[in-house]
């Protein structure tokens, strides 16, 4: 294998949080049969120069359990164990399971919830296909994630929440200094923001009575897209199951620890949405069917306010409990919204509202914000123009991915950009979101300025591939106008 090549035979730097896991996947796992001994298992190890073993029936390729060095010091050699006992006795049994064709995103939130470090990867017939690690994962985005992680793991406490979270903010700064990619930052800080959150969850529901009904922790918007930056605020939703007469009272009981959680995520520099878009608002802490309702409500009529939310809650993403319910959920809206033309073109139509700020020449056209002249909105007049179009264009064919590039490549896929164009869409959008964070890590920054910037204090080639960012905007847009029959 060529150096710097990944176990699928291509670039392992092209590898991405959003890739499946069989790209992930490095050659076939060491495995043992079930009768072995710990000896065995451990000379494969050393042979293998493997940090683990997959105990799996020879004859079905079915994996019963993994044997870890982890294991070996805790089940054999601290209890003062013989290492000719079996297997059985030391594996881990209770493995966590995905198909090949989970992301890398899906494989480092399941870890996290399950407290373990491998995933075990099987084919749809339950077959060992492979085995992926934290230390894969992690590799993905070539950065120290992992003493963040265990930092999220000791928390117990507020405090302990606030040091992690400091944590995090500083890595991600560090990346944008280093010159990270802008989806590489954005992917990992918003993997880290799940890890956060989820530790929250955790703490927050050791303090409240829950009722034992299968529920799933949201996000929403830039966090459902995996789309952070350092100024986004909370978005978040809690999606639940049980009878509609049960509703009621289940929702309260659910509203104080909702509430909690975003508290914590507040003092933890994570802001409350300003406009209450978030799980301890009663409107949206709802059963499935209820989610299904104000869906349907919102396509059938598509009001201003309607459109508006739908651009926040159809980016929809599972961060805890059940993601089946969230599943559920996308694979009924997408079958319920592709097919709406009228809604999508009202869609269209708000899309259309900012445009991209390029004068007739070749200088930009600079509104008029009293409180930031002579400036650019990079959000609003920017990275928004892309994420609404790539979402309509995904929403239309039924793409399940929520993130902006993902819904582009996708829509690529089904033929309808030629491979330069989306190389391009794709390109600027990821130019103006750094700017974005490179933008908010800039010390003494006045509030709310995060998101705009002053062409003249670019230099030459900044100010360059920003115009041809906008215009990849504009082309997006135009592509919304022949779609849908728009006036230009």
């Amino acid at each position: 294998m060529r150096p710097g090549a990944d176990g699928a035979g291509g670039p392992r730097a092209a590898l991405n949080l959003y890739s499946p896991l069989s790209r992930i996947v490095r050659g076939e796992p060491a495995t043992v049969p079930l009768q072995a001994s710990v000896r065995d298992a451990l000379e494969l190890m050393e042979r293998r120069h493997s940090r683990f073993v997959v105990v799996a029936d020879p004859a079905t390729r079915v994996p019963l359990g993994i044997f870890t060095l982890r294991d070996l010091v805790g089940r054999v050699a601290l209890p003062g164990g013989s290492l000719e006992e079996p297997i059985a006795l030391a594996m881990t049994s209770g493995l966590l399971v995905l198909e090949p064709q989970a992301s890398a995103h899906q494989a480092a939130l399941a870890m996290a919830r399950s407290g373990v470090r491998h995933v075990v990867v099987v084919d749809g017939g339950g077959r060992l296909v492979g085995v992926v690690s934290q230390e894969d994962i992690f590799g993905l985005q070539r950065v120290g994630v992992r003493e963040v992680d265990d930092r999220l793991r000791e928390a117990t406490d507020l405090a302990g929440l606030q040091e992690a979270a400091r944590a995090i903010r500083g890595l991600a700064g560090g990346l944008v200094a280093q010159g990270t990619s802008a989806e590489t930052l954005t992917h990992v800080l918003t993997a880290l923001n799940d890890l956060l959150t989820i530790r929250v969850i955790e703490l927050a529901s050791d303090q409240h009575e829950l009722p034992p009904v299968p529920m799933c922790w949201m996000a929403l918007g830039s966090a459902g897209r995996l789309e952070q930056t350092f100024a986004s605020d909370q978005d978040n939703a809690l999606l639940f199951e049980v009878e509609e007469d049960d509703a009621p009272a289940v929702r309260l009981m659910l509203l104080p620890f909702a509430r909690a959680v975003n508290r914590m995520l507040d003092a933890c520099g994570i802001p409350s949405c300003a406009g209450n878009v978030m799980a301890g608002n009663p409107d949206w802490c709802m059963t499935l069917s209820g989610w299904k309702r104000t869906f349907a409500r919102w396509i059938l009529e598509p009001t201003p306010e309607a459109i508006r939310l739908a651009t926040v809650f159809f980016d929809f993403r599972a961060v805890h409990g059940s993601a089946a319910l969230a599943e559920r959920l996308r694979e009924w809206l997408l079958r319920e919204v592709s097919g709406r033309t009228v809604f999508l073109r009202q869609m269209a139509e708000s899309a259309l509202v900012f445009r991209p700020p390029l004068g007739t020449l070749r200088g930009f056209v600079l509104d008029r914000s009293r409180a930031f002249p002579h400036t650019l909105d990079l959000k609003m007049a920017g990275s928004v123009l892309f994420a609404d179009a790539a979402r309509i264009l995904g929403l239309a064919r039924a793409v399940p991915h929520t993130s902006t590039a993902q819904r582009l490549r996708e829509v690529a896929e089904a033929g309808f950009f030629a491979p330069e164009t989306l190389a391009g869409l794709i390109d600027g959008f990821h130019f103006i979101h750094l700017l974005r964070l490179r933008n908010q890590g800039r010390p003494g920054l006045a509030p709310g300025g995060g998101n705009r910037v002053d062409p003249r204090l670019l230099n030459d080639l900044d100010r360059h591939v920003l115009r041809e960012a906008f215009r990849q905007a504009r082309r997006l847009q135009e592509t919304l106008v022949a779609e849908y029959g728009l006036r230009s």
